[in-house]
């Protein structure tokens, strides 16, 4: 396909952190007096959200407590996650060494400072990756990280590869087609094109069977 670059989402994309990070939310809370213990069905529920949906639909039932306790469980979470990590999706790093040669690889994610790089700690993959943004950085939006991607890097036609509806928004806002990871966490309408496994975005982006 005729593209400059591939930029990726993390969660529900590239790996599954949601059993790790509801341990690390867990435990702050515990540290802070807070009885209420996380579940990986709750942090399904917000990846890909902003921190202050997060704290909106997770974190009000902690009243006054509320944004301190949600920004104490984000802060702490990276440290957390770059030493215990996620499930990296079957065929990921295949995936990744195969792209990584046709075409720059980046990650555009809605995260806070810190998460992008402890995936990458603990993962190792920051060798097949030319850049990132996130959200904690400087506070954009993803289609606008998208763009500052591209600008950075100056690409002209890039795909973004995601699980959710918004993904899909904010690549198509920032003028890039849309590729579901339909197993991921979310799902969409009219995507550009859908893959079910990782190893099938070879296939697609190549031409080639990675079956």
């Amino acid at each position: 396909m005729n593209y400059d670059a591939i930029i990726f989402d993390l969660d529900g994309t590239l790996w599954d952190s949601t059993e790790t990070v509801a341990e690390s939310w867990s435990a702050t809370l515990r540290r802070e007096g807070e009885g209420h213990i996380f579940s990986a069905a709750d942090i399904a529920g917000i990846m890909g959200c902003t921190d202050r949906e997060i704290e909106n639909r997770l974190f009000l039932r902690f009243g006054g407590r509320a944004h301190e306790l949600c920004v104490k469980c984000m802060g702490e979470e990276p440290a957390y996650v770059a030493v215990h990590g996620g499930r990296i999706y079957e065929g990921v790093e295949a995936m990744l060494d195969t792209l990584c040669r046709p075409y720059p690889l980046f990650i555009v994610s809605n995260c806070q400072s810190g998460y992008v790089e402890a995936f990458l700690t603990y993962s190792g993959f920051g060798r097949y990756f030319k850049d990132y943004e996130y959200l904690g950085r400087k506070g954009l939006s993803k289609a606008e990280n998208i763009r500052l991607i591209m600008s950075r890097h100056g690409i002209a036609r890039a795909v973004y590869v995601g699980d959710t509806a918004h993904d899909r928004m904010s690549a198509e806002s920032a003028g890039c087609d849309f590729i579901h990871a339909a197993y991921g966490f979310g799902k969409c309408e009219k995507p550009f094109a859908v893959i079910n496994k990782p190893l099938e975005l070879c296939s697609l982006m190549t031409g080639e069977n990675y079956e």
